[in-house]
């Protein structure tokens, strides 16, 4: 049989099934099946089969859904299951390195809210990981693959390691020190803090959404808000694209810094740790990784696949 440009050969199919039951069996066992992962499936099953472009744009998107799937997989075992979580001591470091007339910069900033800031917090947390997704898609796109996968994966690599940091050293928010002190609550759910008064002035519900089901509070340290837009600004050096564009995805990267603090989702400790994450991720998969021979067969051979 002649293989066509529409028609996934059988190796190609079983792993692309055995992979999809995988992930199902995974999540319906341990994390309870969603409307949305029914969607995805569906979605995800139409474009592995439509046809090679479809399928060779799943292939190439894999670390973007592996993040999503890793993060979503967190649910299964809390982290606050596995060690203490730090809610004084953390709060007490930030006081003690970056305090400001005996409070964290958390509390100062609570104390000096505006409309306008409240508008531009909002505005640089949506973002978060849109942007930097954005970005990946124009490089995939744009067909400059060989960035694209260092970008997707570096992306990947560096939410791992975070990911990684969360159950070594879970660790409470500075909203969550602010609406119940240092006594630890399990199950807590999420918060949209500062960033509430977006959501009041906008009426748009975007950030309660996005917190309200968010189980992961005491995942503060590092801060992968911090390192996403700036995985983004470094492979914007390397990619072929507009000094304009750097440019706004460095102003980017620093305003999300900056709201992490303003609406106390993050301490200035938690973005310098998501910051370091980025560089040793980042350098790591570039002088460590590529360095190895096998590793960058898979590269070639990725990029092979997904330029065709």
């Amino acid at each position: 049989m002649v293989r066509t440009n529409t028609t996934a050969t059988t190796r190609e199919s079983a792993v692309i099934i055995a992979c999809l039951g995988l992930w199902l069996l995974v999540t319906g066992l341990f994390v309870g099946l969603r409307t949305e992962h029914i969607y995805i499936l569906a979605l995800f099953t139409i474009l592995l089969f439509a046809s090679r472009a479809t399928r060779r744009m799943v292939v190439a998107l894999l670390p973007f859904v592996i993040f999503g799937i890793s993060y979503d997989w967190m649910n299964i075992c809390p982290n606050y299951e596995v060690n203490p979580v730090d809610i004084r001591g953390l709060y007490e470091a930030e006081k003690g390195l970056f305090g400001i007339a005996g409070l964290t910069p958390n509390e100062w900033w609570a104390a000096r809210t505006s409309g306008v800031l409240d508008f531009l917090a909002g505005c640089f947390y949506l973002c978060w990981v849109p942007v930097p997704i954005l970005f990946g898609l124009w490089l995939y796109f744009d067909r400059q693959y060989e960035v694209y996968l260092h970008f997707s994966l570096v992306f990947l690599f560096v939410n791992l390691i975070g990911f990684a940091g969360y159950y070594i050293h879970p660790a409470a928010p500075p909203w969550y020190v602010a609406m119940h002190g240092f006594d630890f609550i399990p199950g807590t759910h999420g918060e949209t803090a500062g960033l509430g008064a977006w959501d009041a002035m906008t009426g748009l519900g975007i950030f309660d959404g996005l917190y309200s089901r968010n189980s992961n509070v005491f995942a503060a340290v590092p801060s992968l808000h911090a390192a996403y837009m700036l995985i983004a600004f470094i492979y914007s050096l390397r990619a072929k694209c507009s000094w304009w564009l750097r440019g706004l995805f460095g102003f980017i990267c620093l305003g999300i810094w900056w709201t992490a603090v303003y609406t106390s989702h993050h301490y200035i400790i938690d973005v310098l740790a998501g910051i370091s994450v980025t560089l040793l991720g980042w350098l790591v998969f570039e002088l460590g990784l590529m360095s190895i021979g096998g590793f960058r067969r898979f590269i070639k051979a990725y990029k092979g696949y997904i330029s065709k």
